[in-house]
């Protein structure tokens, strides 16, 4: 039997074609790959079957075992799902295999309430587990391997007999159609937590889709429904409106809002996604709303016959005659609306009848209102659409997420529901606090991952191939990681007429580049990848883009990630290490952290670096990068990270003798200590250094002396002697620069000793003039021209430095340096321009910032500073009240 991949119908075993949709095996076979999907495992066993075998003929025994696996699989089958395979007495199904449905979960549960009700009818008791996860399925062998099928077996064997047993990701989807009762999380072996699970007590009808109070947008599209209904009463005629767009976009919502105002009889109707006898189910419930028979007594015959009142036989053409008949009888006492939605899932026969009524109707006003997915389209083309819904604009959807929401986590909402109101909705239930992540309901995922499973192998492997570059990506790439794809272009085409993407502005030169039109449908297509198929390709992008995105300004940042996603993903499934890959991805990360920390963005260098850090083997070494790494943490305000890092760091390279290493890393601890415990560290790491430098020269390591006279420069700095400050980072930016290394906060350093030594000030801004970089900001050389334009009365342009300074290192997190400029340097120019209380005002918050972050070095000093704005304002009970907490405090220098 062959199972086609595109619908899932059953096929004899010599079909080169499927006989359902017509799909090429020979191309199935071709794009046969594993898939990782979220599916829903069932699991049924019979009990007692041990003393049936003892009561019972073999032969006999034989016959209702055959009966219960054909019961069991019948079941599973009409509900969508497939049997895996059976185990003893055993059943094991599957659903969303080979076809995800975004229902899943509840077809599975249904099935498991039938199967239930199924058993005693068979003279048998059973029990049943349920569970809903993530397993690898092979389209060849469909056989399914993950968490969710040992879960699944482990709910089946503690369910009493006659129970179903749900877990908590299978009931996450099927809460609002089932009622359960919880149970004592259960000791699963080889589970290290209790699981919880759920006896089921009974399924219901899927729920009528509540609205929120709130209606947005769709001006244009309520017009056009209003012209619609216009006509209808005007002209006393039928005319046929369809509303097509993705699931979750706001067609019901349309309708509810466009129909309020209608003065009209309203029938609905839904078109189920599957079961038997479901050709004229929407026509049935409209039937059963209007309870209406036509006058004609054979359309009433036939109407009879449809609801099952008679056993007459009837033709399709002759319901469709009467049903027409029936609204027109209906719609001569008042204007009537027929709503008929998820048209898409209708049979070709309700379809006919739909366009019949709309075609032949006459001397009625009737209004058929249909709402349908994009797929309906590409069953009948011709079928005409009036409204092609579109996403919600900007605007529009801010409107919907309501002000408790954090501007980051309403950014964040707003880019993954890519104007999908639905997507906004489930995500705000799952937010939780105001500024938490955003979490995907399991919803949203069933839904995205059913409507990939539609998509042609081809087009789907197209579309996963540009999900590795990310949300926005290049024809080039998806080529280049499909070689043997002829057809990227049409696939990419039809990708585009299915809106799952739109064309984009290319960011590489000669380049076509398309966007996912919502985030969330790119994460589920990469998120189907098994992670061996994601490490190869994240590698084979990067060799691609290495040569094709040369213009890029984060292009090491871009290649760092993509070869670091494949040493993860290499990780993840114990594959043998690579150390060329690790590296490369090291050597790009480290690249960008680098240039990250030039432009002073600290948060995004802290961020990098640690990334390559975790890329350096065990019994490695990386003295540049784990120095940079700890002069970022520490303008981040985590010097306490940084002093574990470099106390690591003294340790590992004591265990592998390496002495210049070992001593690297108490340097380095010794300088984040002066910040940290400032009592005595000052002449502990003079001498440290003193002791080191020997060792560092004998080496001949340049690295390893540029941070010896980092540290000494600072050992000056903190002794007032500023000659000797720009002495010694002079001296560690000439070692740097002899390994290759630009130190990020070198310049930074010789402007401080600039500004508080004895140079004047006019040769202080002459220095800055031709050291002040003439693209971006640095933001301490800023800091320091508004200090020395202050000590020459320019008050206003200092002023203006640095409000724009502190602006926008708040807006980058702020840290060390906004704690700097805010105590310091806004402190001091207020005080020297005459006002103590604006001084005294940036002096709190400066002594705030740096309490925050733990920095107790510099923190003393701001205290000083602040006690003399505030004597200045005779408020000394405040400023002798600074001595207590901080220690103390220094003069200003």
């Amino acid at each position: 039997m062959l199972i086609c991949t595109s619908c899932g119908h059953e096929n004899g075993e010599g079909a080169k074609f499927c006989e359902e949709c017509g799909a090429s095996f020979a191309a199935s076979h071709a794009q046969a790959q594993e898939q990782r999907k979220t599916v829903t495992v069932l699991f049924c066993d019979l009990t007692g079957s041990t003393e049936l075998g003892e009561a019972l003929d073999p032969e006999r025994l034989r016959a209702v075992l055959a009966r219960y696996f054909e019961g069991m699989k019948a079941i599973v089958e009409r509900h969508g799902g497939s049997v895996e395979k059976f185990i003893g007495d055993a059943v094991m199904a599957v659903f969303g295999v080979p076809v995800l449905h975004e229902d899943d979960a509840l077809r599975a549960v249904r099935a498991a309430a039938e199967m239930r009700d199924a058993l005693p009818e068979l003279g048998l008791q059973g029990r049943i587990g349920v569970m809903t996860g993530e397993v690898v399925t092979g389209t060849e062998e469909r056989l399914a391997t993950g968490d969710a099928v040992n879960v699944a077996a482990r709910l089946e064997q503690a369910a009493q007999p006659g129970d179903v047993l749900v877990g908590a990701s299978t009931l996450a989807l099927v809460r609002h159609t089932t009622d359960v009762e919880p149970i004592e999380p259960l000791e699963l072996k080889g589970k290290s937590d209790a699981v919880p699970a759920y006896r089921l007590l009974s399924v219901r009808d899927v729920p009528e889709r509540r609205h929120g109070e709130l209606f947005v947008g769709r001006e244009r599209e309520l017009a056009i429904l209003d012209e619609a209904w216009e006509r209808v009463r005007s002209e006393q005629r039928c005319e046929l409106v369809t509303v097509v767009g993705d699931a979750g976009v706001g067609k019901s919502r349309l309708a509810a809002e466009g129909l309020a105002s209608m003065d009209a009889t309203v029938l609905r109707g839904r078109c189920p996604p599957y079961g038997e006898g479901i050709t004229y189910w929407p026509v049935v419930e409209a039937l059963k709303q209007l309870d209406l028979r036509p006058a004609e007594e054979a359309a009433a015959e036939a109407i009879r016959s449809l609801l099952g009142e008679t056993e007459v036989a009837t033709s399709a053409e002759e319901i469709a005659w009467a049903f027409r008949r029936t609204l027109e009888q209906a719609a001569g006492d008042r204007p009537l609306v027929v709503v008929f939605d998820d048209i898409q899932w209708g049979e070709e026969t309700f379809l006919d009848l739909v366009e019949h009524v709309a075609l032949l109707s006459s001397a009625a006003s009737i209004l058929l209102f249909c709402m349908a997915r994009p797929e309906l389209t590409e069953r009948r083309p011709a079928w005409p659409v009036a409204l092609r819904l579109e996403p919600l604009a900007a605007e529009d959807i801010d409107e919907l997420i309501p002000p408790r929401i954090g501007d980051d986590l309403r950014e964040k909402i707003t880019h993954a529901a890519g104007g999908n109101p639905l997507f906004i909705e489930e995500m705000l239930a799952m937010a939780g606090d105001a500024n938490g992540d955003v979490v995907v309901p399991p919803t949203l995922r069933a839904l995205l991952g059913a409507r990939l499973d539609q998509l042609e192998p081809a087009q789907r492997s197209v579309l996963e191939r540009g999900a590795i570059e990310g949300e926005i990506f290049h024809r080039g790439a998806v080529q280049a990681l499909a070689p043997d794809e002829t057809q990227v272009t049409p696939r990419l085409a039809a990708l585009v007429r299915k809106a799952l993407i739109r064309p984009d502005k290319p960011m590489l030169q000669g380049e076509d580049a398309f966007r996912f039109r919502h985030l969330l449908i790119r994460d589920a297509a990469y998120d189907a990848l098994p992670k061996a198929t994601r490490a190869d390709l994240h590698e084979r992008f990067a060799f691609w883009l290495e040569e094709h995105g040369t213009d890029l300004v984060e292009l090491d940042e871009i290649l760092g990630y993509h070869l670091e996603q494949a040493c993860r993903y290499r990780a993840d499934l114990g594959m043998i290490p690579d150390s060329e890959l690790a590296a490369a991805a090291r050597r790009r990360l480290a690249a960008g952290g680098h240039r990250a920390a030039l432009r002073q963005d600290y948060g995004a260098a802290v961020s990098l670096f640690e990334r390559a850090a975790a890329l350096v083997p065990p019994v490695e070494l990386d003295l540049l990068l784990e120095t940079e790494l700890s002069e970022a943490l520490v303008w981040t305000g985590r010097a306490d990270d940084a002093l574990r890092r470099a106390d690591a760091l003294a340790d590992r390279a004591s265990a592998t003798g390496d002495r210049v290493a070992e001593l690297c890393g108490k340097v380095r601890a010794g300088v984040v200590r002066v910040e940290l415990e400032p009592e005595g560290a000052t002449e502990k790491l003079s001498a440290l250094v003193e002791q080191a430098l020997p060792v560092f020269e004998a080496a001949g390591d340049d690295i390893a002396l540029y941070i010896a006279y980092t540290a000494l420069g600072d050992v000056a700095f903190m002794r007032g002697q500023m000659g000797a400050q720009m002495e010694a980072h002079d001296r560690a930016l000439a070692h740097a620069q002899l390994a290759g290394h630009l130190p990020p906060a070198s310049i930074s350093a010789r402007a401080l000793a600039h500004f508080i030594g004895t140079t004047p000030v006019s040769d202080m801004l002459a220095w800055l003039d031709q050291n002040e970089p003439r693209v971006g900001r640095d933001y301490p050389l800023r800091a320091y021209r508004a200090g020395a334009l202050a000590m020459l009365g320019r008050f206003d342009e200092a002023r203006a430095i640095l409000t724009e300074a502190r602006a926008q290192l708040a807006e980058r997190g702020g840290g060390l340096l906004l704690a700097q400029v805010t105590g310091f340097l806004s402190a001091w120019v207020e005080r020297w321009a005459g006002d103590p209380s604006a001084a005294a005002t940036f002096g709190e918050a400066g002594v705030r910032l740096l309490d925050e972050l733990g920095e107790q070095g510099a923190l003393s000093t701001a205290a000083g500073d602040l006690a003399q704005s505030l004597y200045a304002l005779e408020r000394l009970e405040r400023g002798r009240r600074l001595g207590g907490p901080y220690g103390g405090a220094r003069c200003e220098r």
